[in-house]
């Protein structure tokens, strides 16, 4: 697959790593060319540029901005990103007196939903924004002896199934988590996790499966 990435970030350059490990074409775009290119360089994708050429090389494009920045750029950009696969992976959050704040109204907005409005030809999906930057440098990253879960939320079947496909090729389990009128649910979980994480707890243990309580296969029977 054909994987165009706007920004040079962190997130940028763990995910276009894992891409490329996982046998895709990728190509950075930034406002900083030679950050680009030298983030090219640095995870073996096929070059670095500007914007533009990061979504015509794309049959899916990585918003690896900012939340801030992501909806202004997108929009600048919309012509080009007509029928392509929008990813976004942001996570709109600020400092918070009690820790990370979402910084969207609620669950029915988003980053997401505001990138379609910018680009109303793109095809946008809500993906990778759950897990921090280091896990997405694992070599196919597992935990506990099961693979990781992807959510990903998708008004386009298409986008959904591309978006299936490539995380399956990273060696992750997609989780479609329904339309973009719940990616909002997404980025308030992200902002969620990283302030349990930032208080000094573990977000997994938040969230245990039922199979693990004792007695469960037994009521199930």
């Amino acid at each position: 697959m054909r994987i165009g990435i706007l920004g040079t970030g962190s997130m940028a350059a763990a995910l276009g790593g894992a891409w490329v490990r996982a046998g895709h074409e990728v190509r950075v775009g930034g406002r900083d060319v030679a950050a680009a290119r030298k983030l090219a360089v640095g995870i073996g994708a096929v070059g670095g540029g500007e914007p533009t050429e990061a979504v015509r090389f794309g049959e899916a494009v990585l918003v690896a901005l900012p939340a801030t920045a992501a909806v202004p750029v997108v929009g600048s950009l919309a012509g080009e990103l007509a029928g392509r696969v929008l990813l976004d992976c942001t996570v709109p959050m600020a400092p918070g007196a009690d820790g990370p704040a979402l910084t969207t109204a609620g669950a029915r907005d988003s980053v997401a939903r505001r990138l379609a409005s910018a680009a109303p030809a793109a095809r946008v999906v809500k993906v990778f924004g759950i897990c921090h930057e280091s896990i997405w440098s694992l070599p196919r990253p597992s935990f506990e002896g099961a693979p990781l879960g992807v959510p990903y939320c998708a008004d386009d079947q298409g986008a959904g199934d591309l978006t299936a496909d490539l995380v399956g090729s990273m060696g992750c389990v997609p989780v479609h988590c329904g339309g973009l009128d719940r990616a909002g649910l997404l980025e308030a979980a992200a902002v969620f996790a990283i302030g349990v994480w930032w208080s000094g707890g573990e977000a997994r243990h938040v969230f245990p499966s039922p199979a693990l309580a004792p007695g469960a296969v037994d009521d199930a029977e």
